[in-house]
């Protein structure tokens, strides 16, 4: 991930020692975290590119870095919201299953009728 960050320029690139081997200071892993937690919140790329340079910018100001996340948020509920439909659909199936030995399934039936939408 560390040199898809670096190819994105979320993190420049690193020192190399003579061996080739990269090097990193604390600056960098620093920003390495920051850029790992911002993902982990689910802040896309873009997001976080937005984040970090408003975090390197000591004249920002936090409304900026609020409207992201409040922008985020907005964008998190709609995804709940979908994951709790597509939940709700598929515990009806589930209700709807016979648990039984023979081959009907309303499961598959109602996975079937949905492609054919």
């Amino acid at each position: 991930m560390i040199r898809h960050y670096e190819s994105l320029h979320l993190l420049k690139n690193a020192r190399r020692t003579s061996a080739g081997y990269r090097v990193y200071d604390d600056n960098d892993i620093h920003t390495l975290q920051f850029i790992g937690r911002a993902r982990d919140l689910g802040f896309s790329i873009d997001e976080t590119r937005q984040l970090l340079g408003l975090w390197h910018n000591r004249r920002r100001a936090s409304a900026d870095v609020r409207r992201i996340a409040q922008k985020h948020v907005v964008a998190l509920d709609a995804k709940i919201g979908e994951l709790q439909a597509m939940r709700r659909t598929i515990e009806r199936l589930i209700g709807a299953c016979h648990n039984d030995h023979l081959p009907e399934c309303p499961i598959l039936d109602g996975l079937a009728s949905a492609a054919g939408s």
